[in-house]
């Protein structure tokens, strides 16, 4: 007597073969595209990113930076390959489940946080992944976290200040203390830097020198523009150019002046001092002189 298999044990046989993501790989993606009303947006893309790993990725406006955050963060799905987000295929995993094991700070995020929000309240709550206070209790525990995720980022003096009164760059720093109040794997910024003026950007930047050089600190990922904004500490860099990959690995073989040259389609020249990088367009030989 011939076996009639069913489509969807079928689809649960082959949802059970695909091969499941190596364990010390808190991002694992595997030929990723993100595709929207026919323009590819980012990809496609093998990436992967261990514990102890900090990455920067960089390149132009609409090279797919943030795109390819968001698929980390699991607030997108995959068009087209495979991705592992803390072990979990995104689509066979509920968003919830990562929510709090993945700290986020955005552009984005922070325009959700209302502006007369205490900002220790804007820390806590991240504990239930809410912006804004409602009916939710927290215990001593949760207030203590804040306090210390407030003091990593030099911020805990705006403790009882209300959001909405903050310069830019306290914000910033609130947003990230936000997103390491529970502990997290993996702690995405997408262009933590981006509006700030010089003190404010020295003054970040140094914090999270601090965070990237804390064996302790969650594998971290930073998106930006400007290699400048890179903290000493970080290990790793991915540019991007179009939606496609220039150049990926260990940060000194990665960010160069020809790699950044193609990324941003002018000739850049890269310079390093003080443990800091810095970038600027380099002159065309054979200009026009002076008689």
């Amino acid at each position: 007597m011939d076996t009639v298999t069913s489509p969807y044990a079928a689809a649960a046989a082959e949802s059970d073969a695909t091969p499941e993501s190596d364990p010390d790989l808190l991002i694992d993606f595997r030929d990723v595209s993100v595709v929207r009303d026919g323009k590819n947006l980012v990809g496609p893309v093998s990436w992967q990113v261990e514990l102890d790993e900090r990455w920067v990725i960089i390149g132009p406006n609409g090279a797919g930076k943030t795109t390819l955050m968001r698929l980390a963060a699991g607030e997108l799905y995959p068009t087209t390959g495979e991705a592992f987000v803390l072990n979990e295929k995104l689509g066979r995993v509920e968003l919830r489940e990562l929510t709090t094991r993945i700290g986020v700070a955005s552009p984005a995020l922070l325009e959700r946080v209302p502006d007369n929000e205490v900002v220790s309240d804007v820390v806590v709550s991240a504990g239930y992944a809410v912006l804004g206070r409602w009916k939710e209790r927290y215990d001593d525990v949760d207030r203590d976290q804040a306090v210390e995720s407030l003091e990593s980022m030099g911020a805990e003096h705006l403790a009882d200040r209300v959001f909405g009164t903050l310069s830019e760059g306290e914000r910033k720093r609130v947003i990230i203390a936000r997103a390491l109040m529970t502990d997290p794997e993996l702690l995405l910024l997408d262009e933590p830097a981006a509006g700030l003026d010089l003190g404010g950007r020295e003054e970040l930047v140094a914090r999270l020198e601090v965070l990237a050089k804390d064996p302790d600190a969650p594998a971290t990922v930073l998106i930006t523009h400007h290699v400048e904004e890179i903290p000493e500490g970080f290990t790793h860099a991915l540019i991007l150019s179009e939606g496609g990959v220039i150049a990926m690995g260990l940060l000194p073989e990665v960010l160069t002046s020809k790699n950044l040259s193609t990324a941003f389609r002018q000739q850049i020249t890269l310079s390093k001092s003080g443990g800091r990088f810095f970038a600027r367009r380099s002159r065309r030989a054979g200009g026009h002189r002076r008689a």
